[in-house]
């Protein structure tokens, strides 16, 4: 349940090397052997996790030539990743994907970065220093008893390395026709044994094309540090970050400026009898202003506190809880308004976990959120799952859940002006009896590696949700309620196989059919103000990662997404391609394709305002030294 960091620099550097620039030599006993956190809140094998997890390593990262978070979770095969507009995107799991998706969360190192505003992410504003991400853990499905509200079909946890595990030097720079990028990194061992490192990056996207014209770039500069010391018992990591940047259309008229700091301190102590006790706190700010439609400002403080223990030989339980503190400001533009400007919001929670064994082969998890928050009042999260070790290497498991997404600041507070009425009139207001959306999961996996070469995993689920939010109108404008239902089953599968030594073949698919509906009352135009979901029946992807002779690397992604829906967008496939050289040790020159087999293609949106995913090619080089 807690890191293990510790050793020599030198070491620890040339591992991290060898991580990201051998993956295709690695067999796939080690890559089952992957600890994740995400599932349980405690150390565990990937192999035995009783959830729809998918791991993307740091060297999945380095070989893709990801340059952002978005392009780095395209990895996942449980995730939908579209882009909207410039580097604005939609993504989901298992469906209701929109530019506003609402029901994934995702934390940065167990720091929750969704918008209270409209309870999901600013993709364009979120960023890391890539060739520090240890691993990104996906979890499609629902993980509210863990996480809290929110939580709802997915949770996508970003983990970056600890300082010991990055001491060598390291700059990137990145540049072709759309991007162009620099990275550098530092690390340092200190006199007490601590480890640190300080990293500064800058990345540039140029504008892209659109159907109703020229879209918009993106500009991110960001700076951080992180530091770690390990003592006989205890561990403590403190970490922060400065980032700044800014969407630009065409002509500057819409351009959105944003900026933000964050600021994590986390403690692990060993006790005795396999104990351990965790303590985090954590500080956020963030900044954003659009041109003619207001600035938003909010400030977080978070703490949380865990403890894990055994009990007699047979339960491994986790316990605790946490508070988090939010002020929450709007600056009214003439058009998109907030009523009130300003709300304090506070959410406290409970949580308890036992994970038991009922025979050698079969164990259970059972779990139970409590958790507080501003709009509804207690929300109740229970979450049950069992797993069965039929035979070596093959676990069969099952879930039920229930989990809810809370009301956001759109739901309750938002006010769309009608330029027309000379603010007498609203477009869109939101419901002041908005009410937690709720859904209930089932879920039947299937993980197995037969042979070493050989890895997959399979999952059936099965999502009811009520109190969907719809867009009713109604004279004088359209109000949120919560007059919407739906359901969502489908079936998840990836797989891994090691073809030979240097290669190794990757394979992802999901089928899915979400299906919404409302009550007879409803007189719902979530469709035509672009809130509702748009989902494609399908999305498959086939990787491939080779390692050559000479210190040559080559990958491959071939990806397809089926058409979606409303707003109609046409089905297409897409060819990413990565071709890299390892000149010398820790000198490596690569060349990266996004999008080679079209031009230019739509991912998301309505016909007519959209923009266009493009074909680009560009240059890296990183040196380590």
């Amino acid at each position: 349940m807690l890191h293990a960091g510790g050793g020599h620099a030198a070491s620890h550097a040339e591992l991290a090397s060898q991580r990201e620039a051998q993956l295709a030599d690695f067999s796939l006993e080690q890559l089952s052997d992957i600890v994740v956190t995400s599932v349980s809140r405690q150390q565990g094998r990937l192999s035995s996790a009783p959830a729809s997890v998918y791991v993307i390593s740091g060297a999945d990262i380095a070989r893709s030539g990801a340059t952002s978070i978005p392009e780095a979770l395209r990895l996942a095969p449980n995730l939908q990743v579209a882009l909207a507009n410039a580097q604005e995107y939609a993504i989901t799991a298992r469906g209701f994907s929109s530019q506003l998706a609402n029901k994934l969360l995702v934390l940065v190192d167990g720091r929750s970065v969704y918008s209270p505003l409209f309870s999901g992410v600013f993709w364009e504003a979120l960023d890391v220093a890539l060739p520090d991400v240890e691993r990104i853990e996906v979890i499609s499905g629902p993980g509210g008893t863990i996480w809290g509200t929110n939580a709802v079909n997915g949770v996508i946890n970003i983990i970056t390395r600890s300082a010991a595990d990055t001491q060598a030097g390291l700059a990137v720079v990145h540049a072709g026709n759309r991007y162009a990028g620099v990275t550098v990194r530092q690390g340092k061992r200190l006199a007490n044994g601590a480890f640190v490192r300080a990293y500064g990056k800058r990345d540039e996207t140029g504008a892209a094309p659109g159907e109703a014209g020229e879209g918009g770039g993106v500009g991110r500069r960001q700076a951080g540090f992180r530091l770690d010391w390990e003592g006989a018992d205890q561990t403590l990591s403190l970490s922060g970050d400065l980032h700044a940047g800014a969407l630009r259309a065409s002509g500057n008229e819409t351009r959105t400026d944003f900026s933000g700091a964050n600021l994590v301190a986390r403690f692990d102590a060993r006790l005795a009898g396999e104990a351990g006790l965790r303590l985090q706190a954590w500080i956020d700010q963030g900044r954003r202003a659009q041109a003619g439609a207001g600035k938003h400002a909010l400030d977080t403080v978070d703490i949380e506190a865990q403890y894990a223990t055994r009990l007699g030989g047979r339960h491994a339980l986790t316990w605790g809880g946490g508070y988090r503190h939010q002020r929450d400001r709007f600056e009214n533009g003439p058009i998109l308004q907030f009523s009130p400007t300003r709300r304090t919001l506070a959410w406290s929670n409970l949580f308890a976990q036992d994970e038991f064994d009922i025979t050698p082969a079969l164990r259970a998890t059972a779990g139970l959120r409590l958790e507080e928050n501003s709009y509804t009042g207690m929300e109740v999260l229970p979450n049950l799952r069992l797993a069965w070790d039929h035979a070596p290497g093959a676990m069969l498991w099952a879930a039920a859940s229930r989990t809810v997404r809370a009301p956001s600041r759109i739901d309750r507070d938002l006010r769309l002006v009608d330029p027309a009425s000379n603010g007498a009139r609203y477009l869109i207001a939101g419901g002041p009896d908005m009410q937690a959306e709720t859904a209930r999961v089932l879920e039947l996996g299937y993980r197995a590696q037969p042979v070493p070469a050989l890895s997959y995993a399979a999952t059936l689920f099965y999502s009811h949700y009520d109190r969907l939010r719809t867009l009713e109108l109604q004279p004088g404008g359209a109000v949120f309620r919560n007059l919407g239902h739906g359901r969502a089953r489908g079936l998840e599968l990836w797989a891994s196989w090691q073809v030979m030594r240097g290669w190794r073949l990757a394979a992802g698919a999901v089928l899915q059919d979400i299906d919404t509906g409302v009550q007879a009352a409803s007189t719902d135009a979530s469709a035509r103000a672009g809130l509702a979901t748009n989902d494609p029946r399908s999305y498959w992807q086939l990787r491939s990662s080779h390692d050559f002779s000479g210190g040559l690397s080559g990958d491959l992604m071939l990806r397809r997404v089926a058409r979606l829906p409303q707003p109609a967008v046409p089905g297409y496939h897409e060819l990413d391609a990565r071709l890299a050289w390892q000149a010398r040790p820790g000198v490596e020159l690569a060349l990266t394709g996004r999008n080679l087999l079209h031009a230019r293609h739509p991912e998301f949106g309505a016909a007519g305002m959209r923009q266009l995913a493009e074909r680009s090619v560009f240059a890296s080089a990183s040196l380590r030294f």
